[in-house]
């Protein structure tokens, strides 16, 4: 049961940076932005492993970002365990690696993926910022169509702060 993610406006905010990186959890906020998008989780032969939904909407912030002359990078991990809250102390070394060359970076993901960052980046100067908003909770049964894609079905979402299941 994924959590239910929506991206905040923090262009503003970002404007006091020269370098940014962008750290992605691949598994919550691409459910999130397929779902809202009513689009596939995964179309393997075209994308994949990675929800184009998200993997675009990632390529245009980081576009805007440049064009704001702000340096963006991305970063992610999928192996032994792709949820960010849940990364070894390999995957997180290695993003302490990477980050050393940014000023800040923006969590895509939520508050457990934030606090895996600043754990990973406790010594290190480089600012942490959550860049999506807890909405909810997205359940789901995945679909399989020719030729191997997988879409979100009868899909329910649980409001946070609420006790019902309010389909789309």
């Amino acid at each position: 049961m994924p959590l239910h993610l929506e991206p905040l406006d923090l262009l503003d905010e970002l404007q006091g940076y020269k370098s940014v990186l962008i750290v992605s959890c691949p598994v919550c906020p691409p459910a999130s932005l397929a779902s809202d998008n009513d689009s596939p989780f995964i179309e393997f032969f075209k994308h994949g492993i990675k929800t184009p939904a998200f993997e675009d909407f990632l390529d245009e912030f980081s576009e805007t970002l440049e064009q704001y002359g702000i340096r963006a990078g991305r970063f992610t991990s999928y192996m032994p365990c792709p949820t960010t809250c849940l990364w070894t102390s390999g995957q997180r070394n290695r993003l302490l690696k990477r980050a050393q060359q940014y000023d800040a970076v923006l969590v895509m993901g939520c508050e457990s993926a934030r606090y895996t960052v600043e754990e990973a980046l406790k010594d290190t100067n480089c600012d942490v910022i959550l860049a999506m908003q807890l909405v909810g909770i997205t359940n789901a049964s995945l679909k399989f169509e020719l030729p191997f894609t997988i879409r979100l079905g009868n899909l329910a979402r649980v409001e946070a702060n609420e006790r019902t299941i309010q389909a789309p």
